[in-house]
């Protein structure tokens, strides 16, 4: 099964970007990818560390218990000040597990090996080139952050169907708003229509927009560390420079990355908020 992203297009810019846009298979693994490994290894070590934190729960928390606890309740703080009290508690689930997941995804990505073993040409240690990644950021694949918004506007669908019911939620769109009523209403309609379709294509581009942001910032981040990983090569340097250069060079850069990964998991989920308060309020609010 190929990859949404292994295209002739961007295999041949691969190249010049510094890393691979597509996901590929792993070496006899069928249709396990790079990505997909990475991704279910983050599932497995969330689970597993709130499992463990959550095990033997004390009513005076302390360790990891108080450390979770600490998280879960900043997070629902955050979600109930966008989308409100009401609905902060159908809301929360998802965008707590979609927060969590893309960051410690994001950071998942920054640790060394990730992105620098592999196969390629080259002995069995030292590599002229990494062809096929053997671990890859899961938010660095377009398919899997493809798959969180498209995940999200399912149920944020049924969130906003919830909350004003199929009627509510199709007057919430294309009926009149800002408590227009009577004659006015009525001569204000077809501009409240044509708003109203505008609205929809937007919702439409929605996963996209999501997807192609996250992908965006996290994949430029990757092929900024490689490249200067690989700038000391580049320039020529002796061989013992290059070791120290593919060291040091990317090392200021791996701060701004950690920020970067939390600063794209902040917008993520706070875009997602936002798109869950406005379908869920009701015009009379």
């Amino acid at each position: 099964m190929n990859s949404l992203l292994s295209t002739t297009l961007f295999d041949s810019l691969s190249p010049f970007l510094g890393a691979s846009l597509g996901a590929p298979e792993l070496p006899g693994l069928g249709w396990l990818t790079n990505s997909i490994l990475i991704g279910a290894v983050v599932c497995v070590a969330v689970i597993a560390f709130t499992t463990m934190a959550t095990r033997r729960m004390k009513l005076i928390p302390d360790g990891k218990q108080n450390f979770v606890e600490f998280v879960i309740e900043f997070l629902y703080g955050q979600v109930e000040g966008v989308v409100g009290k009401h609905v902060a508690p159908k809301a929360f689930p998802l965008l707590a597990t979609l927060f969590i997941y893309i960051l410690v995804a994001n950071w998942f990505g920054l640790v060394p090996g990730v992105g620098t073993i592999g196969w390629g040409p080259g002995s069995n240690l030292v590599l002229e080139k990494v062809d096929v990644e053997l671990l890859r950021p899961a938010t660095a694949d377009l398919n899997m952050t493809f798959a969180l918004g498209v995940v999200f506007m399912v149920v944020w669908a049924w969130l906003s169907i919830a909350e004003l019911g199929v009627w509510g939620t199709i007057k919430h769109i294309f009926g009149p708003k800002g408590g227009v009523k009577g004659a006015l209403a009525l001569m204000l309609l077809p501009i409240f229509i044509f708003v109203g379709v505008i609205e929809v294509v937007s919702i439409m581009f929605r996963p996209g927009s999501l997807a192609l942001r996250l992908f965006g910032n996290i994949y430029a981040g990757e092929t900024l560390l490689l490249t200067m990983g690989s700038l000391g090569e580049q320039l020529g340097f002796p061989k013992v420079l290059q070791l120290i250069s593919t060291v040091l060079l990317p090392l200021p850069f791996y701060f701004l990355e950690i920020l970067v990964g939390a600063l794209q998991a902040t917008v993520f989920s706070l875009l997602c908020a936002v798109y869950i308060k406005l379908s869920t309020t009701h015009d009379d609010h």
